[in-house]
């Protein structure tokens, strides 16, 4: 068996970096190192005993490649190896006994679940179920690992010996274990970034008009509350602060250092700064060599922002660290915000700063060779500084680790992210309908939507969101009444409302009753109210009141235009519970009190759309539950069998069948005699279906033939396909008609980065008449399930005649047929047809190809390019 020996890095729970590979033959003398550093008692706790036999011929033998049996994986830091974790494949090649043993000085970092987490995805990879050890009951420390990993997992003891069996599934609950420790190492390697006691600035150029000059100026006017230092060896000083010639030549080690020199010179700085212990870069500079940066970051064990990027700032009190060559700084406030884009970043914070709001954190990744959006999400996730996210994302670099993230800080904090490409050019040329469908942009919004992402489009659509969710609460239902002193406007905004999905609110009678009583017999007291120029401010505010207290109201969209009788704006107010969104025609602002004030009744109602849909989605129950009656041996074994290709439809009825999709099924006939005997077997009129290479769209090259009735028929239609599609036919599918129903499409496609896409819409014919499809990533909940159901254009008139419950049933049954066989990278079920009384499987393609198993919530940092 081929070792991994290629190492990979990642970090231990107090953000130190660590390689982390598969040990082979030349690793025997450290491992044998580690044994002997042992003190006698964790020498008894790992072999039973204070003086283990023939501890060299076993270290050889587990590291041997003579032993395709034994895996060893090992954790170096500084070439010292800090630990190394083991298994054995015994008798049964999927289960394997496990052993773990750790330096005493690195115990409680981490190490031990760390080498754990990447035996564990080796061990999955490689066809391995489950793990065994056997722990000595007193080995408290060991059994604690054990129970921290977050597998499913039992014990048996027996006398002083604990015979422990781990399952190597993935669950939600091991994925979380995962997370949470990945989480607090990377937010303790980040606080060398965001949080830096010391900082160097190196490139601090005396031109005023340079970056570093201005990155440094901006540290000092900023009044950064550590130690600050500049490297520049041809001046004395540049904005007050001293500099030196090098960073070897600091009087002390700076945490973080900014560099501002020319690309090439940027990775001799980087080994530098490594050398002489930095902890975190933030490279400045464009034009870098990735792969030559990257070495020094990675063997020095630094974490980078960067390079070609607008730097990083933070607010808090405790830091006021400003290491940006914006033209302002930002103000202090509540809005953590990553961007690729340096530009993106400066309109962002311009926009913000003018309407009062402030940031807690900026991170311009740049390049993002290393710090990226998903270690800001985790730094985010627990920072009480930080209460709205908002992202400018061109690429993913882990999506599915992404969505992860996201989902989980967006159930505390609202994220915002600015739509951009995504992905490389998608497919401009599919084999089926449900490959068509998933372009980059489809599956990205997605994500979004998924994870409870709220996506806009622009930089001022972002700008509105925030003002809406920084101030106000999120809503009870979509409800929303209009109160306006103009009654166009107030028009306009009931119009803006409908068009964004928002429902024009039914005031109750006593309500309309009491505007009327408020506002005078001149004002309309319905819904969109309009109080006429002429109510004052106290009127206004208290037709407001009356308004936010009926209870079929759940948001108010105020819209007020100054008149020589009055200006009733002061009177918009908050009210307890119910979102209140202003509008004033002119330039976008911050009433008193926060309200949120926009200048056109259309960016009201836009914002306050995402208002509802972040409720909508805190509302709903995310969980992926798995489906009965589905059996994943017999499944694998179809994929195994069928390594690439499409499947032969009598496998695609076996597979469709494993996950207890109701499918019609059939009979694949080779000859016009089969044919015939399988038409008497179904005894009633059948449907004829070409099996042929390169066959895709049977109806559109005459590969069908429906309701066939009769021996001659039926060998006459058999006799037709032959002549048709020649060498290329494989045999003909026969089946029995299915009855009348609706057509539906429903289908899977898979990407290798995002995973895959579960598609539905209108099927049959309609399928090449109308582009009318809705997509979400699998796996699916059930709340999924129905928002895809009900997301193409024609869902309302379809769902109304068949049954929905049977339709959301098949959707979460592909989505976990997706998630399960990877392997599966193409699955059209067209049509299915559903009635009110259920759904049917007519017609089926699936694709499927070898994977190469990949685990994307693997701890490790970016790999060196």
């Amino acid at each position: 068996m081929n070792r991994q020996l290629v190492p990979v890095q990642a970090l231990l729970t107090d953000g130190s970096v660590v390689s982390v590979c598969e040990l082979g033959p030349g690793d025997v003398m450290a491992l044998l190192d580690l044994h002997r550093s042992l003190p006698l008692e964790d020498q008894y706790l790992r072999f039973f005993s204070t003086s283990p036999r023939q501890l060299e011929d076993f270290v050889r033998r587990m590291v041997s490649p003579d032993e395709p049996h034994h895996v060893v994986i090992g954790a170096y830091r500084d070439d010292r190896l800090l630990g190394a974790v083991s298994y054995v494949v015994g008798e049964d090649p999927e289960v394997a006994e496990v052993a773990l043993v750790v330096s005493h000085a690195e115990q409680s970092h981490g190490v031990g679940t760390l080498l754990l987490e990447h035996l564990v995805s080796l061990a999955r990879g490689r066809g391995i179920r489950r793990f065994t050890a056997e722990v000595l009951m007193m080995n408290f420390k060991m059994l604690r690992v054990f129970t921290d990993m977050g597998l499913v997992w039992t014990v048996v003891p027996e006398d002083d010996v604990v015979h422990v069996e781990l399952g190597l599934d993935p669950s939600d609950r091991y994925l979380d274990a995962v997370a949470e420790r990945e989480a607090k190492a990377d937010v303790a390697s980040l606080s060398h970034v965001l949080r830096p006691e010391s900082i160097a600035v190196v490139g601090a150029s005396r031109s005023p008009g340079s970056v570093g000059h201005v990155v440094l100026r901006n540290l000092v006017e900023g009044d950064f509350t550590g130690d600050l230092y500049a490297v520049n060896p041809h001046a004395k000083s540049v904005a007050g602060v001293d500099c030196y010639g090098s960073v070897a030549e600091l009087p002390e080690t700076p945490e973080l250092a900014v560099v501002c020199v020319p690309a090439r010179a940027v990775p001799g700085v980087a080994e530098e700064c490594g050398r002489r212990g930095v902890r975190a870069l933030v490279v400045i500079s464009s034009g870098v060599d990735a792969e030559e940066l990257m070495k020094p970051v990675r063997v020095h064990g630094m974490r980078l922002v960067g390079p070609n990027c607008l730097g990083v700032s933070t607010s808090a009190p405790g830091v006021r660290m400003n290491a940006t060559f914006a033209a302002h700084s930002t103000l202090p406030g509540h809005i953590g915000l990553v961007t690729q884009s340096g530009g993106v970043a400066i309109a962002l914070q311009e926009e913000l700063r003018r309407l009062g709001l402030g940031l807690s954190n900026l991170v311009s990744t740049g390049d993002k060779l290393d710090i990226s959006s998903n270690d800001l999400l985790m730094w985010w996730k627990n920072d009480p500084e930080t209460r709205i996210v908002a992202l400018y994302l061109e690429s993913f670099g882990n999506p599915r680790k992404f969505s992860r993230l996201a989902r989980e800080v967006a159930r505390h904090k609202p994220l915002i992210a600015i739509r951009a490409a995504s992905s490389e050019a998608g497919q401009r040329a599919a084999a089926s309908h449900t490959a068509s469908t998933a372009t980059p942009s489809v599956i990205r919004d997605s994500l979004f939507q998924q994870a409870g992402v709220i996506a806009v489009d622009s930089v001022p659509e972002l700008v509105d969101a925030v003002m809406a969710l920084s101030t106000q609460p999120v809503p009870g239902g979509r409800s929303v009444a209009v109160l306006s002193n103009a009654g166009g406007l107030g028009v306009l905004a009931a119009d803006a409302c409908v068009r964004h999905g928002l429902k024009i609110a039914e005031l109750s009678d006593a309500t309309s009753k009491e505007l009327s009583r408020l506002a005078g017999p001149a004002a309309s007291a319905h819904n969109p109210v309009d109080t006429t120029a002429v109510v004052g401010v106290e009127e206004f505010a208290r037709c407001l009141d009356v308004i936010g207290a009926d209870p079929a109201v759940d948001a108010v969209i105020t819209v007020t235009v100054p008149t020589a009788l009055g200006d009733p704006t002061a009177g918009v107010h908050a009210l307890a519970g119910t979102p209140v969104l202003a509008v004033r025609t002119g330039q976008t602002e911050r009433l008193d009190g926060g309200i949120p004030c926009y200048a056109d009744p259309a960016r009201a109602a836009a914002a306050l759309a995402l208002l509802v849909e972040r409720g909508e989605w805190l509302d709903r129950s995310h969980e992926v539950t798995r489906q009965d009656r589905v059996d994943l041996g017999t499944a694998r074994g179809i994929v195994t069998r069928n390594p690439d290709g499409w499947l032969p439809p009598d496998e695609v009825v076996r597979l469709l069948k494993a996950f207890g999709l109701p499918v019609l099924g059939g009979t694949l006939a080779t000859t016009e005699e089969h044919a015939v005997a399988a038409h008497r077997a179904f005894s009633g009129p059948v449907a004829m279906k070409a099996v042929a290479d390169e066959l895709l769209h049977k109806s559109k090259s005459g590969g069908v033939v429906l309701g066939v009735e009769g021996d001659t028929a039926v060998a006459e239609a058999f006799r037709a396909f032959r002549e048709r599609f020649g060498d290329r036919l494989r045999g003909v599918f026969v089946q029995p008609m299915a009855t009348g129903g609706r057509e539906l499409l429903v289908g899977v496609a898979a990407d290798p980065k995002f995973g895959p896409l579960v598609v539905t819409g209108l099927g049959g014919v309609d399928t090449d008449l109308i582009d009318d499809r809705a997509a979400a990533l699998a796996p699916l909940s059930t709340a999924d399930a129905d928002d895809l159901m009900r997301g193409y254009r024609a869902a309302g008139a379809v769902l109304a005649e068949t049954d929905a419950a049977a339709v959301r049933d098949v959707l979460l049954r592909v989505a976990e047929l997706a998630a399960e066989l990877p392997e599966v990278t193409e699955l059209d079920i067209n049509p299915l047809v559903v009635t009110g009384g259920g759904c049917l499987v007519v017609d089926a393609r699936v694709r499927v190809a070898a994977v190469r198993p990949t685990d994307h919530f693997l701890r490790q940092l970016r790999r060196t390019r």
